[in-house]
């Protein structure tokens, strides 16, 4: 299956959270989109590993996104090695998005950093045909997206690009909120953690309409670019 969006998160939840709205559209859009999580994260202090797939798995289907599924890589200790650019140049190679979108270049949790870099180095490495991938037996060929996005997390850095999401902030946030032991519940037992406060959950909704502000509409969500994004005519531009 071909995609035309790829988006990684380092944990389940960073792609709701960073680009669940700009999903949602392109899905209404036709576009075929996907999700991987490179971890299950395992780590978190609230809820489980158990929990947390369930839980990505309900917020897929929100999304309408075509396919889901987790790298199971290890949660706080995986590295940008060898090993790991492997496997996402396998999915790379396996699903030929034409964009990639994935974690912050710099972030408060140490994963969203090292997941960032880690997926735009196997987004070049997939391109070189003298790495040798296969799926199923079958040798993979290479492929290179034509761009890769990075969305905004907890830290604030200034978008490159904003998209326009009005009229799809409310399936984002049914998403954000498919993950029930991770964001605010005035009855939950859990210890509580930065994400997990009705502050952060407001965040997400106004951080969207103050982008959206920026560029004259009611919601948008930023994305940084690694190279210039060209357009044909400065008329293209809004």
């Amino acid at each position: 299956m071909k995609l035309d969006i790829l988006a990684f998160g380092a944990h389940p939840d960073d792609v709701e959270l960073g680009c669940g709205a700009t999903l949602a559209k392109e899905v209404s859009n036709g576009k075929k989109v996907g999700i991987i999580d490179l971890t299950r994260g395992e780590l978190g202090t609230r809820g489980t590993a158990e929990i947390r797939d369930e839980e990505a798995f309900n917020a897929a289907k929100i999304l309408g996104v075509s396919m889901r599924t987790n790298l199971k890589f290890a949660d706080g200790f995986f590295v940008n090695d060898k090993q790991h650019q492997l496997a996402i140049i396998k999915m790379i190679r396996k699903y030929r998005p034409e964009l990639i979108l994935c974690n912050a270049i710099d972030d408060r949790h140490i994963d969203h950093g090292k997941g960032s870099k880690l997926v735009s180095d196997a987004c070049f490495l997939s391109g070189l045909v003298k790495i040798e991938t296969k799926d199923d037996g079958v040798i993979q060929e290479p492929w290179r997206p034509k761009q890769v996005y990075h969305y905004i997390q907890w830290k604030h850095i200034e978008p490159d690009v904003a998209v326009d999401v009005t009229g799809y902030i409310d399936k984002k946030m049914d998403a954000v909120l498919a993950y029930k032991t991770q964001f605010f519940d005035a009855n939950s037992k859990e210890p509580q953690t930065p994400i997990s406060s009705k502050n952060f959950t407001d965040s997400i909704i106004y951080r969207s309409r103050d982008l959206g502000r920026l560029i004259g509409v009611e919601h948008a969500e930023g994305f940084t670019v690694e190279r210039y994004a060209a357009v044909d005519s400065l008329f293209d531009l809004k």
